[in-house]
């Protein structure tokens, strides 16, 4: 329907039908001070009444959780410090270097409605997704990922590079079913797991390992030689077009390195840069079939290094290597090299900071070690039997 200027007569009968009975009640009292008070007024005292009496009651009930979540959360990270000391000086970890008691959990009153107040409905805040990442890429670095003709493409690519990278079959395949649910696309995008209708993208964490834009950017800065070596090496056995357009790949690639290197090599001033139009075209080349198989096994590979930077002398399974995907890696190497009979005691909330724990409902559901481990496998187990996962699979050495 066409906007018009001006009101009509049935709109302001519909607007004087949205006013809220506090207005209503207001109203009245301009029109009429000296009127005794009306049903409406009565009404609305009342539910002003109740709201204040409640409201008391929901923020005693919040100071009271606050203070004891503020203690618990707080004694968390007095045992961290003391693990990490304790690794630094190559003491002994003791079980009681944990804390053994869940967190506590607000049971007290919802926060009450104010009936004089308008409804609430902020806007979901906005996600970039692959169109973002694309558009932003051609405008920035006037780049176009080299995208795969066929998904079995890019799962060959990814083989490829994570086993020439030292990574197992079993790694690979089970970390790809656990974060892309077993069937996931190179460009699947967290939220967008399935064609359902009204499905929103929730992160950017994007592909096979699900990276985030601040991954891709980090990565960038602390890999992108080892990245540039590689595609240099693959030029050099390309000829005419072929190795022309690689090339080009490689200059852009340049670019892009320099402006991941513009700020010190620390997480959160990668992720401002990843925030920027910039680092949404950096997070596209894990669409490029030369480079997006690399940036997605050196996120794992990182982990595995550091776990044998720190002396861990095994193979670390795919659950184990999850753990540290799951909770970074001195928290997730701790895990790993955690007695066995600690891990029905310990709560998976030593391993969190406190917003990352509430917003995890897997590591809050499974609330010990063994159970999140378990959890984990029993996931890999399924997922990586599906048709998509086997075809990974397939294309690893044996």
């Amino acid at each position: 329907m066409p906007l018009r200027s001006g009101r009509s007569r049935s709109g302001f009968l519909f607007a004087a039908l949205l006013l809220s009975p506090l207005q209503e009640a207001r109203a009245t009292t301009v029109t009429s001070s000296s009127a005794a008070t009306t049903p409406v007024q009565s009404r609305i005292a009342a539910a002003v009444d109740e709201y204040r009496r409640k409201l008391q009651e929901y923020l005693a009930a919040r100071r009271k959780y606050e203070g004891e979540a503020r203690a618990y959360w707080n004694s968390i990270a007095d045992k961290r410090r003391i693990r990490n000391a304790k690794r630094r000086n190559n003491q002994e970890i003791l079980i009681d270097d944990y804390v053994l008691t869940q967190p506590p959990v607000y049971s007290g009153p919802p926060k009450p409605v104010d009936p004089s107040a308008p409804p609430e409905e902020a806007p979901p805040r906005y996600v970039p997704v692959v169109t973002d990442f694309l558009e932003s890429a051609a405008r920035e670095f006037r780049f176009v990922p080299e995208q795969p003709r066929s998904e079995s493409q890019y799962k060959r690519a990814y083989a490829v590079t994570a086993s020439a990278a030292g990574l197992t079959r079993d790694q690979a395949v089970r970390i790809y079913a656990f974060e892309s649910g077993g069937d996931g696309k190179y460009d699947v995008q967290a939220g967008l797991e399935q064609p359902t209708p009204g499905a929103r993208a929730v992160s950017t964490a994007l592909g096979y390992n699900q990276l985030l834009t601040t991954n891709s950017v980090e990565l960038m800065a602390e890999k992108g030689n080892r990245f540039l070596e590689v595609l240099r090496a693959k030029a050099a056995r390309r000829t005419g077009g072929a190795s022309e357009s690689l090339q080009k790949k490689i200059s852009v690639l340049k670019r892009m390195v320099d402006f991941s290197r513009s700020v010190p090599d620390d997480w959160s001033a990668h992720e401002r840069l990843a925030g920027t139009a910039k680092g949404l075209a950096i997070h596209a080349l894990n669409l490029d079939l030369d480079v997006g198989p690399l940036l997605q096994t050196q996120k794992l590979l990182d982990s595995v290094e550091f776990a044998r930077s720190r002396g861990y002398p095994g193979v670390l399974t795919a659950a184990e290597l999850e753990m540290m995907n799951l909770s970074g890696d001195g928290n997730g190497l701790a895990i790993v090299t955690m007695p066995p009979e600690w891990r029905d005691r310990v709560p998976t909330s030593n391993f969190f900071q406190q917003g990352g724990y509430e917003r995890n409902p897997i590591v809050i559901r499974n609330n010990v070690v063994a159970k999140l481990l378990a959890a984990t496998n029993a996931v890999m187990d399924k997922e990586s039997r599906l048709p998509e996962a086997k075809e990974l699979a397939a294309y690893f050495p044996h």
